[in-house]
């Protein structure tokens, strides 16, 4: 008898634990990104499940390199996770194909608030203007240089968007430390001729100069992008490696900091100041990117999260997310890693980027010239002749041809979709 009892509590207890595991909610997240990102997720989703011990979080690590590849295979058979996160300027094509929601009121608004400019602008979609994505942290680029070398020179040091360098006094510079520099300049061609950073790095030169990379009326390339202004820019920056004043991609990445200091000056990403900084020390200045026409730019966006529009439970991810972008230690991984501000409170925090700290002038940068990749979902499209065309121009091929070439690559991609309604809808 009393084993039968106990065989009757056992079954109790089997079914009572069922029933607690089907009623446990979970989400799933995918992701990418360095070992110190992928160690700060999975700690905040350890402090949140230890929060809230009901819920299972389930982290999909995936590879920077094959993560367009994979997501693209689960959104071909509808398995998304619950969170995704995605490369900003690729957000418009997500958005436009379904896979994602707005976060507007499942993010606490007290985040949404402390957005900076810069990092709403990447996480919003043209159409409905609505808010899809958000992030801790966002981008920029800045002009590196060396301070000793820069008054050995007898050149101005800017210090702000407004004192930023004119096209004159930015190739005059070039001209002048080409006399005691192998290289004036690194430009980061050794990332690749067929990388984001091609599109990321240098649009910025294009929008100072009036041009863009496809009409944000009409959303058309042709007659924009092989534009007057547009061809004047790009001829502007293949005369800089006729002249042997650009760091060529077969040297490699870092001639800025690299051991005898061959590159003067670095076209350098904010990621780029940690490593410099250590090398280089307080000689290390940034500088905003020049003004070579009427107006400044420089880039922005990085990698953000989204909630999937098949999410199970959308209010906990969006729980989830609020506790991540809050999370103390979570922030603190940043930090350590000089990440570039996308909240007002976390860049507040950041003693290389408050204040007078040595990237303020790259933080001031996000909320005063700049300008996100075109906000369009044939993006991949774009990036990829823009790529191709700046890859030739450099090599010496005509940039009206290049340009123009690319600009049909996106046109007829954009057809070929019917012209991604309701983009370009009159």
């Amino acid at each position: 008898m009393v084993s039968k009892y106990l065989t009757m509590l056992g079954a109790a207890a089997s079914l009572a634990a069922l029933a607690s595991a089907a009623e446990a909610a979970s989400l799933k997240i995918m992701f990418q990104g360095d070992a110190y990102e992928i160690e700060a997720i999975q700690g905040a989703a350890e402090r949140f499940e230890a929060a809230n011990p009901d819920i299972k979080i389930e982290l999909l690590n995936t590879p920077h390199d094959a993560y367009n590849e994979k997501f693209g295979a689960m959104a071909s058979t509808g398995d998304l996770p619950d969170i995704i996160e995605l490369d900003a300027p690729f957000l418009a094509n997500y958005v436009w194909s379904g896979y994602l929601q707005p976060v507007t009121g499942l993010i606490d608004q007290a985040l949404i608030d402390d957005m900076t400019p810069s990092n709403i602008a990447q996480g919003t979609y043209p159409p409905d203007k609505g808010l899809y994505a958000i992030g801790l942290t966002d981008s920029t680029v800045v002009l590196y240089g060396s301070r000793k070398q820069l008054e050995a020179a007898k050149l101005r040091i800017p210090t702000s968007v407004a004192d930023a360098w004119t096209r004159d006094e930015f190739e005059s510079a070039l001209k002048t430390l080409s006399a005691s520099a192998k290289w004036p300049i690194d430009l980061f061609r050794g990332y690749g001729s067929k990388t984001e950073w091609i599109t990321y790095g240098y649009q910025p030169i294009l929008e100072s100069m009036g041009c863009q990379l496809i009409d944000q009326t009409t959303w058309t390339s042709e007659g924009t992008l092989d534009s007057a202004a547009c061809v004047d820019a790009a001829t502007m920056m293949q005369n800089w490696v006729k002249q042997g004043w650009v760091v060529p991609q077969s040297a490699g990445n870092n001639q800025f900091y690299a051991e005898g200091r061959p590159a003067a000056l670095a076209w350098g990403g904010h990621w780029v100041y940690a490593e410099a900084q250590a090398a280089m020390g307080d000689d290390l200045v940034a500088m905003p990117l020049p003004r070579f026409g009427d107006k400044s730019a420089s880039p922005n966006g990085t990698w953000i999260y989204g909630i999937s529009k098949t999410a199970s439970d959308p209010e906990l991810a969006g729980r989830f997310l609020s506790f991540m972008l809050s999370d103390a230690t979570y922030r603190k991984a940043y930090t350590d890693h000089t990440g570039f501000p996308g909240l007002k409170s976390f860049a507040a925090a950041s003693p290389v980027y408050a204040g007078t700290g040595p990237m303020a002038v790259a933080f001031s940068q996000a909320s005063e010239s700049a300008v996100p990749r075109p906000p369009h979902p044939a993006y991949p499209t774009i990036t990829l002749a823009f790529q191709q065309a700046m890859t030739d121009i450099f090599d010496g091929a005509d940039p009206k041809e290049e340009l123009s070439a690319a600009a049909e690559k996106i046109d007829a991609d954009i057809e070929d979709n019917d012209g991604y309604a309701p983009f370009g809808a009159n």
